[in-house]
C-alpha cells in the first residue's frame, strides 16, 4: 500500500501548493488524493479519516465552485478574514463534531486512535470549509491540525503520509503568509 500512499501524498502536496497559489486547480487534484486516501484509512481503521476523505470529496467540488463560478465571475471568491464571532461558531462546531464522531467510534466501532482521529476530522472540516471559502484563519488552524496528524500518521506507522502532513505544515505556514499579503484581501 506505501506505493498509493505515495501517490496520494504528491497529489496532496500539488493540490495544497496550488491552493497557496490561489489556482483552482488544487480542487480537482484534492479530489483525486482524498479518494486514495479514503481507501487507504478504511484498511487501516482511521474510520473517522475515512469519513473525513468523503466529505473532502464534496467539499473539493464545493471549492471549485467557490473559487471558479463560471456563471457569475464576478463573485468568485476572494481572500477574507472571518469575524470573531464566525470564528467562534467555527471552532464551536470543530469540538462538536469531535466529540460526537469521537464518541460514536470509541463506542460502536474497532477504529483505531478513536478521539484523537475524531478530533482531526471535526476540525479538518471546519479548515476545509474556511479554506473552500478563501477565509484567511484556514491556514492558522491546518498548522494546528496537521501537527497532530503527523503523529497520528507516525503511530499508524503511515510514514509517507506522516512525510505529507509535515510538509502540509510548512505549506500552511506559506498560504497564511501568502494570502495575508495577498492585495484583494478583504477585512469584513
Amino acid at each position: 500500500m506505501s506505493g498509493l500512499e505515495l501517490i496520494a501524498a504528491v497529489l496532496g502536496v500539488t493540490a495544497v501548493w496550488l491552493t497557496v497559489k490561489q489556482n483552482a486547480w488544487c480542487w480537482p487534484i484534492g479530489l483525486v488524493m482524498v479518494l486514495i486516501y479514503g481507501w487507504l484509512f478504511y484498511a487501516v481503521k482511521l474510520y473517522s479519516g475515512m469519513l473525513l476523505q468523503l466529505a473532502y470529496a464534496i467539499l473539493q467540488l464545493y471549492g471549485w465552485w467557490q473559487w471558479k463560478r463560471p456563471d457569475h465571475v464576478e463573485e468568485a471568491r476572494q481572500v477574507s478574514r472571518l469575524q470573531r464571532p464566525a470564528l467562534f461558531t467555527g471552532l464551536a462546531a470543530g469540538v462538536l463534531l469531535s466529540v460526537a464522531l469521537g464518541s460514536t467510534m470509541a463506542n460502536w466501532t474497532d477504529a483505531a486512535l478513536p478521539w484523537l482521529d475524531a478530533s482531526l476530522t471535526g476540525f479538518s472540516l471546519v479548515a476545509q470549509l474556511w479554506m473552500a471559502q478563501k477565509r484567511l484563519q484556514c491556514w492558522l488552524l491546518w498548522v494546528v491540525v496537521d501537527i497532530f496528524y503527523v503523529g497520528q500518521y507516525l503511530h499508524q506507522q503511515l510514514y509517507f503520509t506522516a512525510g505529507f502532513f509535515a510538509v502540509l505544515t510548512v505549506i500552511a505556514v506559506r498560504g497564511w503568509l501568502e494570502w495575508r499579503r495577498d492585495p484583494a484581501l478583504v477585512l469584513p
